[in-house]
C-alpha cells in the first residue's frame, strides 16, 4: 500500500475525486483555502505543536458545531460549510481531509489514521500529527480531540497517507452513486479507489456487488474470488 503523503497534491486530490474538475472551481477551492489559511495566521507559534493547535482550536472556534455522522466528505462542501452559514462542517473523513490540507499549507506534517471500528459506530479516520522523533492523533471529531488518546492502543489501527484519503472519497462517491441506481458511475468510482490503494478491501467488495446488481454475475464472480 502506499503511504508517501509527498506523492499527490491532498487538495486536488480529494476535489478531482469529489466531483470538481474544471480548472475555474478548482482554483476557486485554491482560494478559499489560502483564505482560511490566512484567518488562521499561526504567526509566533514556538513550535510545530503549537503552530498545530491552532490550526485545530481555529476551526473549532469559527464553527463550534463540526462533526455529523453521515456528513460531507467531499472537500468543496466542506470547505463551503467551514466558511457558510451550514450547521455541520462534515464526517470524520471530510473533516480529517480539511484538517491536514490547512496543517500542510502552515508547513506541518500530517498523515492519517484509519480504523475499522471506533466509538462503536464503524469506520473512522483521523490526523497523524509527525513534530520530530514524536506522533500524536488529532481526532477531528471531538472539540478536545488534539493530542487525543483514545485511539493509541487500538489494534484497529493503519498508517494512511493523501492517496488512501483520496481513495476513500472515490469510495463514498461510488456509494452514493451506488444508491441512486447509477452503477456504472458507481464502477468507475470503486476502481479509482482499488487503483490508489490497492489493499483497502471495501471498494473491492462494493464494486464485486455493484457488477452483481448490473448482471455481470461471471464478471463479478471472477472478481470477488
Amino acid at each position: 500500500m502506499l503511504t508517501d503523503h509527498h506523492d499527490m497534491d491532498l487538495a486536488e486530490g480529494a476535489l478531482i475525486a469529489s466531483g470538481v474538475s474544471d480548472a475555474g472551481q478548482l482554483k476557486c477551492y485554491r482560494a478559499k483555502i489560502d483564505r482560511i489559511c490566512r484567518a488562521i495566521a499561526p504567526a509566533g507559534a514556538a513550535d510545530d505543536v503549537e503552530r498545530a493547535r491552532q490550526v485545530f482550536q481555529w476551526l473549532w472556534r469559527s464553527k463550534p458545531h463540526r462533526y455529523e455522522r453521515g456528513g460531507n466528505f467531499r472537500l468543496g462542501d466542506v470547505i463551503d460549510a467551514q466558511l457558510g452559514q451550514s450547521e455541520a462542517v462534515g464526517n470524520c473523513l471530510g473533516l480529517t481531509i480539511l484538517y491536514n490540507v490547512l496543517a500542510r499549507r502552515l508547513g506541518l506534517e500530517v498523515q492519517a489514521v484509519y480504523l475499522d471500528d471506533a466509538f462503536g459506530i464503524g469506520p473512522h479516520v483521523l490526523t497523524l500529527l509527525r513534530t520530530g522523533e514524536r506522533s500524536m492523533d488529532v481526532e477531528n471529531t471531538l472539540p478536545h480531540g488534539f493530542d487525543y488518546a483514545g485511539h493509541r492502543d487500538s489494534p484497529r489501527r493503519r498508517q494512511w497517507g493523501d492517496r488512501e484519503l483520496v481513495a476513500d472519497v472515490y469510495h463514498g462517491m461510488g456509494n452514493r452513486f451506488f444508491h441512486r441506481g447509477e452503477l456504472d458511475r458507481a464502477v468507475q468510482d470503486y476502481d479509482e479507489a482499488i487503483k490508489l490503494s490497492p489493499g483497502y478491501a471495501t471498494p473491492r467488495l462494493n464494486k464485486g456487488i455493484a457488477l452483481v446488481e448490473l448482471g455481470e454475475v461471471e464478471q463479478a464472480m471472477r472478481w470477488l474470488r
